[in-house]
């Protein structure tokens, strides 16, 4: 388990590249410029040709690259996966949290810088969601229970919805970074997303960084809509 760091308000914010291809990642990412220092790319346009060059090529530029593969395999798999991916230079990495799968990836990074973050339960799953697949707790419990396995397991930090990060920061040592997909700054469609909340929101609620995808990329002007999102990041930030 890494020690965590104080963050800068431009280290809380995760620009989702959810694109379809090279060329179009690397023109929003020209496009931004400084405004984001941090990239999520996960299987839309890491498995696209290039795409693992392109998060290496990133990484060069001095950028931070967060690979969401969600890796959950058997233990060897797993181990020898992160080993893989560790070579990308990549700053966060992340793996479904089941106790089999963190244990490998733990073992996998062995001594490296790679952050490994546990996916605790989808932001399109709800209740009935969970049940249709078979699980017995309702998505707040299963959230809480995989939470406390991956500290257990010495995960770096969670990937949770928002609307769970007050609870889980009750129950978590300090040092675990609480991530939070499905962010929507005020006004923004929610799409496929069941559990929301916006920027402020989100950090209030106990989160230390926020993925954002659509709400920037489906932008008239995509570095407008991060610079405003920072803006909302650094009032919370103010206010808190």
């Amino acid at each position: 388990m890494k020690k965590k760091t104080p963050l800068e308000p431009k280290d809380r914010l995760i620009l989702a590249l959810d694109l379809p291809s090279v060329n179009d990642a690397r023109y929003l990412v020209d496009k931004i410029g400084e405004t984001v220092s941090i990239y999520k790319i996960g299987y839309r346009l890491g498995y696209a040709a290039g795409g693992l060059e392109l998060a290496q090529q990133l990484v060069e530029q001095g950028k931070q690259i967060f690979l969401d593969f969600k890796l959950h395999d058997i233990p060897q798999t797993v181990s020898q996966g992160i080993k893989s991916l560790s070579r990308t230079g990549a700053s966060f990495l992340t793996v479904h949290a089941y106790p089999q799968t963190m244990r490998a990836a733990i073992k996998g990074r062995g001594a490296g810088d790679l952050t490994l973050l546990a996916v605790t339960a989808l932001t399109s799953y709800d209740d009935t969601d969970a049940a249709e697949a078979g699980y017995a707790l309702n998505i707040h419990d299963l959230t809480a229970r995989r939470a406390r396995q991956a500290c257990e397991s010495g995960m770096d930090g969670l990937i949770i919805a928002a609307t769970e990060a007050k609870d889980i920061r009750a129950i978590i040592a300090p040092h675990i970074e609480l991530i939070t997909p499905g962010i929507r700054p005020f006004g923004a469609l929610a799409n496929d997303q069941k559990q929301t909340m916006t920027p402020g929101e989100a950090l209030k609620a106990g989160a230390d960084r926020l993925v954002i995808g659509r709400p920037i990329l489906s932008a008239n002007d995509p570095k407008e809509a991060a610079k405003q999102i920072m803006d909302e990041i650094n009032e919370a930030l103010t206010t808190a």
